[in-house]
């Protein structure tokens, strides 16, 4: 299915830490209007704004952070297969998450440029607030 997609580039930068499995989940982990924290049995992983990991906490750092702005149903296939096929045949990684309502994608602030062009060429339209130009 061909989705034609509207995506919003989140303002600041975010972070992925990769923490210990049974560890608590940090205060700073959950600061942000937007964060994400995933437990599995080997890691505790936490997507947050940057400037809110402590310079000792395993970080990688320096992703913008596009949402795919709507709604979709659950049963609604293709909608992360749809930025997500471009952007790696386009040499482009991304770290996404999901929501109930949406997915998110990290993506390297030095590769926004080749992403919006890349998604635009696949007919999804992205936007990038003036608070945020890249």
């Amino acid at each position: 299915m061909n989705h034609h997609l509207t995506l919003t580039l989140l303002e600041g930068q975010f972070a992925i830490c990769q923490l210990a499995p049974h560890q608590d989940i940090p205060p700073w982990a959950t600061r942000g209007e937007v964060w994400s924290v995933t437990r599995t049995p080997t890691e505790l992983t936490v997507v947050c704004g940057e400037h809110y990991v402590p310079k000792d906490a395993p970080a990688d750092g320096g992703w913008g952070c596009l949402r795919i702005d709507g709604h979709f149903d659950l049963s609604m296939t293709g909608v992360l297969d749809s930025v997500a096929g471009p952007l790696a045949n386009a040499g482009v990684s991304i770290f996404a998450f999901s929501t109930f309502e949406t997915d998110y994608l990290l993506i390297r602030s030095t590769q926004i440029h080749v992403a919006r062009a890349t998604l635009t060429d696949a007919g999804h339209a992205v936007h990038i607030p003036e608070r945020n130009p890249r």
